[in-house]
């Protein structure tokens, strides 16, 4: 292969792995921190791709303001979801939470539909993020590297902030022992609440920065469910650095196909998870609980 094509499957491959890791990080966290199947998740990144693109036009306001205020609402409209309806799902089975996930999914799907339209909604760029930069071989866009910016922040954020601060302690205490971490004086509910709105914001900011590759359409969360499912799957549940690797090597595979043979990308990107899960059936980071 060219230098030319290496470089574009790696920069191109990157970009898509880490869109990936935004929106299933959060995912990841609720499944395996809070032992909650959320089904839904992907509309948290379908509403942080439509507001996106609707608030800077409708308000007048510079495009990255709309970025702020579109993650910031989603942030805001997950908390009355989880305390009102996830909630109460927490310690049922897993039947009953992928079944009310998933019907929270289709009445995300017909609001979508209904508030912002049928058709294919484009997110527009600040100009800051617009048009290319020259390695001296080719060029790349410069939103790409903007993405991949912007996960290597985001792993790093959350890294120090799930694993290397109190927050984090406070998280693994109320997932594994509810009661005698209340007894100690941790507010369980507002730990659920603020980890179950951080997944959803970093959802909305994949949604965002993912919006030339994954476009927003009201289908999105059912149509994009399956991907983030095998991506959470591949990293094991609630591991960190499983999700950046996972959504990196099933990226890097999936974009190599759609360069060399398209029509064998979507196959290439299941059947990587498949060999994964047959070598490491809890993911490439999971323990078996």
């Amino acid at each position: 292969m060219s230098l030319t094509l290496i470089s574009s499957i790696l920069i191109d491959g990157v970009a898509y792995a880490m869109i990936l890791f935004m929106i299933t990080v959060g995912l990841s966290m609720t499944m395996g921190l809070m032992r909650v199947v959320n089904l839904a998740h992907g509309a948290f990144a379908m509403l942080g791709g439509f507001l996106a693109a609707k608030i800077p036009s409708a308000l007048n306001l510079p495009i990255w303001v709309g970025f702020v205020l579109a993650i910031g609402t989603v942030g805001l409209i997950s908390v009355p979801i989880e305390r009102i309806l996830i909630r109460r799902f927490y310690r049922r089975d897993e039947l009953d939470q992928m079944l009310v996930t998933i019907g929270l999914m289709f009445v995300a799907t017909a609001a979508a539909n209904l508030l912002f339209g049928s058709a294919l909604s484009s997110v527009p760029l600040p100009e800051a993020f617009t048009g290319t930069v020259d390695l001296g071989f080719r060029s790349i866009a410069r939103h790409r590297l903007v993405v991949v910016a912007a996960g290597l922040a985001v792993v790093t954020v959350l890294w120090l902030a799930v694993d290397k601060s109190s927050f984090g302690i406070r998280v693994r205490a109320s997932v594994d022992n509810a009661p005698i971490a209340r007894a100690i004086g941790i507010n369980t509910a507002t730990i659920y609440a603020m980890t179950f709105a951080l997944g959803a914001m970093l959802a909305a900011l994949g949604g965002i920065a993912g919006a030339e590759l994954l476009p927003m359409e009201p289908t999105y969360a059912s149509k994009y469910l399956v991907t983030f499912l095998a991506v959470v799957a591949v990293s094991g549940h609630g591991n960190l650095f499983g999700s950046f690797f996972a959504a990196l090597l099933l990226g890097i595979v999936e974009t190599s196909m759609k360069y060399m043979v398209p029509q064998l990308a979507s196959a290439a990107f299941f059947l990587t998870m498949f060999i994964v899960l047959l070598v490491r059936p809890h993911g490439l980071f999971g323990r078996n609980a």
